[in-house]
């Protein structure tokens, strides 16, 4: 299966008062592992950036207008291209990060994503109730380390790559991206060093007690019965 883990910084949280995306960031998982594959867009918000947002990411107007708008399409059509139809991952997605990200492609006028969701932060409430679920609380949860996020603020793909780390941790950790087809023996002959399997060259004694033994029986007898399917396999 395919994911997409994304993140988004904005001039402000919230779209109906006009506020815009300023970056994009995005990380690929198959089957529950990072693949390496990444999307990432600085976003010119044809507007100003309140001194609130930019103490949050650090990304001024100044540096953002020599960026593509969002409609470009450089940032719009490459988003779409780079989720496809995969799952959508993202922390307080259902609320902040999906409907922000579709009333930019509704602007731009493109249709909004139909892909599936999974919003972390409601995978985290549900799991830990009543503790924190902001992602520096779920890394630190998780041993994740954050020392990037310290130095430089947050960012959108480095945000998202934590949250791809928080992801795994939250539905399986190193179970995830387990391939169970690419996991599975090697035909007889097969080169890959580890050589045919082999029967036992002797029988492994029992760990059963004569005792455990006759309380067993006693067991089948007076409380399954003397019919009951297990004594038709003995029998055979």
């Amino acid at each position: 299966m395919r994911q997409v883990v994304f993140d988004l910084e904005t001039t402000g949280f919230r779209y109906d008062e006009g506020h815009r995306i300023v970056e994009i960031g995005a990380i690929e998982l198959m089957r529950g592992a990072i693949t390496g594959k990444s999307f990432h867009a600085y976003v010119n918000p044809e507007r100003d950036v309140p001194d609130g947002a930019v103490k949050v990411h650090g990304l001024t107007q100044d540096f953002l207008r020599k960026f593509p708008v969002f409609s470009d399409a450089r940032v719009a059509d490459a988003f779409l291209a780079f989720a496809g139809d995969a799952e959508l991952v993202a922390h307080n997605g259902a609320a902040f990060d999906v409907p922000f990200i579709n009333a930019e492609l509704t602007g731009a006028g493109r249709a909004p994503l139909a892909n599936e969701l999974i919003d972390t932060l409601l995978i985290a409430r549900r799991k830990y109730p009543g503790a924190p679920a902001s992602l520096d609380a779920l890394c630190q949860r998780f041993g994740i380390d954050t020392a990037d996020r310290k130095r430089d603020g947050h960012g959108a793909l480095l945000d998202s790559r934590l949250l791809a780390a928080v992801y795994i941790e939250l539905t399986g950790g190193a179970q995830a991206g387990l391939d169970f087809d690419e996991a599975r023996a090697p035909a007889p002959g097969a080169a890959n060093g580890a050589g045919e399997a082999r029967g036992r060259t002797r029988r492994i004694a029992p760990l059963l007690t004569e005792a455990e033994r006759a309380a067993h029986e006693a067991f089948v007898r007076n409380e399954i019965a003397p019919n009951a399917l297990w004594r038709r396999f003995e029998a055979r």
